[in-house]
C-alpha cells in the first residue's frame, strides 16, 4: 500500500509560517495530491490540491496564504503556510488519489497560538 508521512507541524505564533511535508512511497506525479485539516469537533476539510498535471487549487480560507507544491524527484508534496491564524490550528493530513484509490497520512499537528 502507498504510505504517506507528514512532517513539519508544530507551534507557531499568529502571523508566522510553517512548511509541511508529505513523503509518499508511491509516485505522486501520476496522482492528485491534497492537503486536508481537521480541528477538534469539526469535520475534515479540504485545504489545497495539486493535480497530476501540476494544477493547483485552494480553499477560500487559505487562498493567498498557503502554497502547495511538489518535488517529483523526492516524491514529496509540500504545503507552505504563511500569515498563519488561530483558525488554522488543526491536524493536517496528506492525501493521494489515483484512479479510485485514496491513501491518507496519519497527520501532523499545527498549532497557531500566542
Amino acid at each position: 500500500q502507498v504510505q504517506l508521512v507528514e512532517s513539519g507541524g508544530g507551534l507557531v505564533q499568529p502571523g508566522g509560517s510553517l512548511r509541511l511535508s508529505c513523503a509518499a512511497s508511491g509516485s505522486i506525479n501520476i496522482a492528485s495530491m491534497g492537503w486536508y485539516r481537521q480541528a477538534p469537533g469539526k469535520q475534515r476539510e479540504w485545504v489545497a490540491g495539486i493535480t497530476s498535471g501540476g494544477t493547483t487549487n485552494y480553499a477560500d480560507s487559505v487562498k493567498g496564504r498557503f502554497t502547495i507544491s511538489r518535488d517529483i524527484a523526492k516524491n514529496t508534496v509540500y504545503l507552505q503556510m504563511n500569515s498563519l491564524k488561530s483558525e488554522d490550528t488543526a491536524v493536517y493530513y496528506c492525501r493521494r488519489s489515483y484512479g479510485i484509490r485514496n491513501d491518507w497520512g496519519q497527520g501532523t499537528q499545527v498549532t497557531v497560538s500566542s
